[in-house]
């Protein structure tokens, strides 16, 4: 048992009740895209101040920030609660067409992991819920939760999910049923869920739900439905809804929550709003003690090559490497200098395990080569000699005098990185070739996440005040053109805008309310480069996903996130400059017959530096502007 759980446990009296503990099990964070507002580290923080020492995380239909979630909560000594605030659909996840006919689509349901085995479950869920489920919310269904129940707690859900609206449309016979299902399925691991927030169906909800409860002899448990920090950010997420439903705020008929209590609650205000309920408030203490998650972020879970019968892995890195140091300087030209290195560096990634790293890179470079498609390494992997022989680069890092150690430091742990550039209109080919090999469960493009940026988030709040363009391009054209400014900065930068702000109230409601939102995540995308590449198909580690109106299968995580899982991420760079020197090289051969190898040219070529001196840099990559 960790240290976190044993110390929640700590806070609880005999009996199963706690005098005054509370835990957020119904929580939402930036990543319920344009909806949840709660930062991460911030309502850690929150949670933490306030005496509490557990606290869940449930967004929509996903799972975008249970690592990070998972670290902070950790690093504050707070026990993380790894959830989903699901959408199930009535029927089969696969029906799309029935959907289309039925008034719900998908209800919700929290699902609380218990340990490693409910947040792998809860990974295979969301990843279902997309590939398989997706029609407009990622779905899963009955057998996929009964399938993938093993370590998880349920609770019945919001007003929004099915056991509430069979009760709200007087279905009592058919609410026991799901209710019986749900107790056959998760046993004492199902807890019935009320929630009292200001909205007058979930008054309605919780009546009903404390009767079959009591009926049914099943415990209740109360939570929040947390979206925002405080009261006072009940404002700012009627706007960020807005924004979401690309409406504006004086449209009457818009979607509204018409409460400012769907914040993170202290204990006391919990249990102040519950009179009478209070073994139901102190029950999500006694959750929350049973949840002990310890994911594994040590291991890696990097691809094997399969060198050739007979060799190990070192031994055929090695002997590449001794081809390509014949091919790259000839036999007569191999010195000991270059032995040197090349043996210092083959010793540190042996030692450091990124062997076979090295084989697979090599393999999906060479596959690129035989099929003529353009391609060079770039960036700190050209200060490896390795990387020059297997032909991953062209550049000899002993005649430029280029460090290894900037590539790969023998001291620190992280896995190297070798940008690999290929030609833009066939990238995909190189992908496609490591998912042949390696199989495609086993490879996906990473995912990434937009966020509003400074100009971004004024241009939103304002069109949701009614503002119109004219007058929100004044305002967003005094934002300096600083790469990554924050509003807060703007605003002490731009004397007009700090003027504005200090003399005009609608402006400045514009920009409080946009730093309020600023840096929110807004949607979720597909990284231009970035590829991971598993040992075991990847929803076995961490949770996947589409795109709306794409097929390609993506994380759910970024890149980093994905390598502190312990995944390989590679970088496959489609690279238009590429593609255009190829086309160029093509043309030549056709119109003059010349054969000319990109690689071969000289590199103090008179008339090349003349160009350069003049300026005339468009369309040279790292070297042209605008």
């Amino acid at each position: 048992m960790s240290d976190l759980v044993s110390a929640a446990k700590a806070v609880s009296t005999p009996g199963g009740s706690s005098s005054g503990a509370f835990a957020h099990l119904h929580c939402h964070t930036h990543y319920s895209l344009l909806d949840g507002a709660n930062r991460i580290d911030q309502v850690v923080k929150k949670v933490k101040g306030a005496g509490m020492n557990a606290l869940a995380i449930t967004d929509h239909g996903n799972l975008y920030g249970a690592l990070e979630f998972y670290n902070e909560c950790r690093d504050a000594s707070i026990n993380p609660v790894l959830g989903l605030e699901a959408y199930i659909a009535p029927g089969s996840r696969f029906d799309k067409a029935g959907a289309s006919r039925v008034k719900e689509a998908s209800y919700h349901l929290t699902l609380l992991a218990m340990n490693r085995v409910g947040f792998q479950n809860l990974v295979k869920l969301s990843s279902a819920s997309f590939l398989e489920g997706f029609y407009y919310k990622p779905r899963i269904d009955k057998e996929l939760l009964e399938a993938h129940s093993e370590g998880l707690i349920l609770l019945s859900g919001c007003a929004a999910g099915e056991l509430s609206q069979l009760l709200l449309g007087g279905k009592e016979e058919e609410a026991e049923k799901l209710v019986a299902w749900y107790s056959k399925v998760f046993g004492d691991r199902l807890y019935m869920e009320i929630q009292n927030a200001g909205f007058d169906i979930q008054k309605q909800c919780m009546d009903m739900t404390v009767d079959l409860a009591n009926r049914m002899g099943l415990p209740l448990v109360a939570t929040n439905d947390a979206h925002y920090l405080n009261q006072s950010d009940a404002a700012m997420h009627d706007v960020l809804l807005c924004v979401n439903t690309k409406v504006e705020r004086s449209d009457t008929k818009r979607m509204k929550m018409d409460t400012d209590q769907l914040f993170v609650r202290t204990p006391a205000e919990m249990y102040a709003v519950f009179p009478g309920f209070e073994d139901a408030v102190a029950r999500s203490q006694e959750i929350a003690n049973r949840v002990d998650i310890q994911l594994d972020l040590k291991s890696r879970h990097y691809p094997v090559f399969q060198p050739p019968a007979g060799k190990k892995d070192i031994d055929y890195l090695r002997e590449l490497c001794e081809e390509g140091m014949k091919f790259r300087y000839g036999e007569d030209g191999i010195t000991d200098a270059h032995r040197e290195r090349l043996n210092f560096e083959l010793g540190v990634i042996e030692k450091m395990g990124f062997v076979s790293y090295f084989l697979i890179v090599w393999d999906f470079v060479r596959f690129a080569g035989e099929q003529g498609i353009p391609c060079s390494a770039r960036g700190s992997a050209c200060g490896a000699i390795v990387a020059y022989v297997l032909k991953l680069s062209h550049v000899c890092p002993l005649e430029f005098d280029l460090l290894f150690e900037r590539f790969l430091d023998p001291s620190r742990t992280e896995p190297p990185d070798i940008d690999i550039d290929f030609c833009r209109d066939r990238r995909q080919e190189v992908i496609d070739y490591t998912k042949q090999k390696y199989g495609s469960a086993n490879v996906s493009q990473i995912g990434t996440f937009g966020t509003l940026k400074a100009k971004a988030a004024i241009r939103d709040v304002a069109r949701v005040l009614s503002v119109s363009p004219k007058d929100v391009d004044v305002i967003a054209k005094m934002v300096p053109e600083t790469l990554n400014i924050t509003l807060d900065e703007a605003i002490k930068e731009s004397a007009e805008l700090k003027e504005l702000y200090d003399s005009d109230p609608k402006i400045r409601e514009i920009l409080d309310l946009a730093r309020q939102i600023e840096g929110l995540a807004r949607s979720a995308g597909t990284h231009a480069a970035g590829v991971v590449v598993s040992d075991r198909p990847i929803s076995e580690y961490i949770p996947l996903q589409t795109i709306t109106g794409k097929t390609d299968v993506i994380t759910q995580w970024e890149g980093p996130t994905v390598e502190k899982a312990g995944l390989l991420k590679m970088d496959f760079l489609g690279l238009r400059n590429l593609t255009i020197l190829d086309k160029a090289v093509k043309n030549v051969k056709k119109h003059r017959g010349i054969d000319i190898d990109p690689v071969k040219l000289p590199l103090d070529d008179k008339a090349t530096f003349a160009l350069l001196q003049r300026g005339e840099t468009k369309g040279i990559f790292q070297l042209e502007s605008g």
